[in-house]
């Protein structure tokens, strides 16, 4: 996927634009983005997806249901991502242009992130300290933004992967330490969010969602940031 960090904000703007409100996304809005992102999906195939849901939406008879959220868009960015992936087939150029980003942005984001991080409320268990991973965690996004300040021309991936590692293990550490009561609560709740979608959507992407789901829901749970530079 092209080195462009401004996808969540992006596609909450244009649905919001559409929506004519500034209506919040809800968890399951967020985790769909999320299995967008990391499917590849490009930026602009999403928002063509957006755009022809609520152009078919505006189009029917009879529109009693109002379009509350990504999903009821799931189909048509599919569409779009692979009307754009077969256009762009032996063009040899991405399907939209690369954007950078400010360092100073950066830093000032590990930072942040890194001081809730050390902040935040952790639970322990015989198995599993959410604590010391937190605490490693923050340390390694302090190098990181002090590595950015020292040498600005840093490879943005190279730094965006780095992070989804940290990430992975702090989820990990949670879904290990986390009371059974908590994860049934969670996992009950991603069922019942998407009960509705479960036709509408492929399998392994509903597998995902789930799993975006929870591990989110864990996050908000304890206080703790989204570490992705895609959350800036």
């Amino acid at each position: 996927m092209e080195n462009y960090f401004n996808y969540f904000t992006e596609i909450e703007e244009h649905f919001q634009r559409h929506r004519s409100s500034t209506l919040l996304l809800s968890t399951l809005d967020w985790a769909l983005i999320e299995t967008w992102k990391d499917a590849g999906i490009p930026l602009e195939a999403v928002l063509r997806g957006i755009d022809s849901t609520f152009e078919h939406h505006a189009k029917r008879p009879a529109r009693t249901r109002k379009i509350n959220g990504l999903a009821f868009c799931s189909q048509e960015v599919l569409s779009a991502a692979e009307d754009m992936k077969e256009a762009t087939v032996g063009t040899g150029r991405p399907s939209s242009a690369a954007k950078g980003m400010d360092t100073a942005e950066i830093e000032l984001f590990l930072l942040k992130n890194a001081e809730r991080l050390e902040a935040a409320r952790l639970p322990e268990s015989p198995t599993a300290s959410p604590r010391a991973v937190a605490t490693d965690t923050a340390r390694v996004l302090r190098e990181l933004a002090q590595r950015l300040s020292a040498g600005p021309d840093s490879n943005l991936e190279d730094l965006e992967r780095r992070l989804t590692v940290l990430e992975e293990k702090l989820f990990a550490v949670l879904h290990a330490a986390a009371p059974d009561d908590l994860l049934l609560q969670v996992r009950t709740a991603a069922d019942r969010e998407l009960a509705p979608y479960r036709r509408k959507m492929p399998a392994a992407q509903i597998e995902q969602l789930h799993k975006q789901f929870v591990n989110k829901r864990l996050l908000e749970e304890h206080g703790l940031p989204r570490l992705s530079l895609f959350y800036m």
